[in-house]
């Protein structure tokens, strides 16, 4: 069987719903440009026409109120923000109009638009053109957030997305673009039954990532086992709303647990997850404080030396889990 690669699944995902639902649209900046969104959306302009893929110009305001209107009026649209750092031009939209007209038409209508945002790191990019903000939106009611890790959720959780009746913002991460895996035939699931994953089953740690943060765990939970740690791996996939009680079991059975972020860590993720365990879990129960692995709360730095330092690896995380653990 042929092996698929992350961002040929998220173009998987495109063809699919482009293909089987007729509402179905995409518009945004650069959709044809492998500099702007990789393969992921390679010759859709040509298989289903300019009218539905749609290359805009540079306003990101214009063109996400247009897609929350045409969702308003019943289409499926997708906007594509290849950055999500300029997603901020377009927050009105997002966050005073998407997330709230449900709640102020009191469930009657929705504006069930997906928004993609792309996060791009590392390669001296800089402050403006690095930002992991997926914590922001999280927090905000009536948005729902995802973050796909591996190459079935790609597609998988893009399908979900869309055919979500709610405004549902979709994070893919450049960095995970070259894993490759085996797709199994796709399966529509309501996003409503998604749960955080176990990628590795473990008794000694319980270990949480979200997108590019997960493969960060996968590959230093291995190299923990040949140090005798077992370590157990969840994905979190859903930000919002976020679901802890698989992981919340988890901790109850390896009383330890470490989150890896790749956002800022005040008012993180990171933090989300660790409260949502020990509000609930009985006073005693932890051999060691949860701890968390995130960004250092100031910009990304420009130059590729500075960025060695800026950004977690295997190596600083393995050194981390060792200092502060007790095994």
């Amino acid at each position: 069987m042929t092996k698929t690669t992350y961002s040929e699944a998220i173009l998987s995902g495109f063809d699919y719903l482009l293909n089987n639902y007729p509402e179905v649209f995409v518009l945004g900046q650069g959709l044809w440009s492998p500099w702007y969104v990789g393969n992921t959306m390679k010759n859709l302009d040509k298989k289903y026409g300019k009218e539905r893929i749609i290359d805009t110009p540079v306003s990101e305001s214009a063109c996400t109120g247009a897609a929350v209107g045409a969702s308003i009026c019943g289409m499926k649209p997708i906007i594509v923000h290849p950055r999500m750092d300029f997603m901020l031009y377009a927050m009105d939209s997002i966050v005073n109009q998407a997330a709230k007209w449900s709640y102020m038409f009191g469930g009657k209508l929705n504006a069930p638009v997906t928004i993609r945002s792309i996060i791009n790191r590392g390669g001296s990019q800089g402050a403006q053109h690095s930002q992991a903000l997926h914590s922001w939106f999280a927090h905000i009611p009536g948005i729902r957030v995802v973050m796909p890790s591996t190459v079935e959720d790609a597609r998988d959780l893009l399908i979900s997305s869309v055919l979500c009746p709610d405004p549902v913002i979709y994070i893919d991460d450049r960095w995970l673009y070259e894993q490759t895996a085996n797709l199994k035939p796709i399966k529509e699931t309501p996003l409503n039954c998604i749960a955080p994953k176990c990628l590795k089953k473990g008794d000694q740690i319980t270990i949480v990532g979200s997108g590019y943060s997960t493969l960060l765990a996968l590959n230093v939970s291995n190299k923990l086992n040949s140090d005798g740690i077992d370590a157990e791996v969840f994905d979190l996939r859903v930000l919002n709303p976020f679901n802890s009680k698989n992981i919340f079991d988890s901790v109850m059975k390896t009383k330890r647990l470490l989150v890896i972020d790749s956002g800022w860590k005040t008012c993180g993720m990171a933090s989300e997850v660790i409260t949502s365990i020990v509000e609930y879990i009985p006073i005693n129960t932890l051999i060691d404080p949860p701890r968390r692995i995130t960004l250092p709360d100031c910009p990304a730095p420009s130059s590729e030396v500075h960025e060695k330092d800026y950004y977690p690896n295997e190596e600083k995380i393995i050194k981390f889990i060792n200092d502060s653990y007790c095994f």
